[in-house]
């Protein structure tokens, strides 16, 4: 069985798409949901601007298996799962946004 470094690397190769095409010309920090084909549970990416220092990813349980993704301190994103692990900060994807 491959390690969780290995997996993880794997997970984001199967990602069909990273942000909304409602407007493609956001600023500042945004929770994105990467679909993936290939594996039970989607992956959570946190976009922030060119030239910012890279945010502070926190997970923080709501309740039983609901977690908040905050990155500096401000809510991106909610995942909720049925079973499995709780994610953790390495598991979000930081994508440095090009505007």
């Amino acid at each position: 069985m491959a390690s969780r470094e290995m997996q993880t690397s794997y997970e984001w190769k199967q990602a069909l798409s990273l942000m909304s095409a409602t407007d493609p010309y956001q600023t500042g920090l945004q929770g994105a949901l990467v679909p993936d084909s290939q594996h039970e549970y989607d992956h959570i990416a946190v976009v922030y601007d060119k030239g910012d220092t890279p945010p502070e990813i926190t997970i923080k349980q709501i309740s039983g298996m609901v977690h908040q993704v905050l990155a500096d301190g401000i809510a991106v994103a909610i995942v909720a799962r049925a079973e499995g692990r709780a994610p953790t900060a390495a598991d979000v994807l930081l994508v440095e946004r090009y505007i």
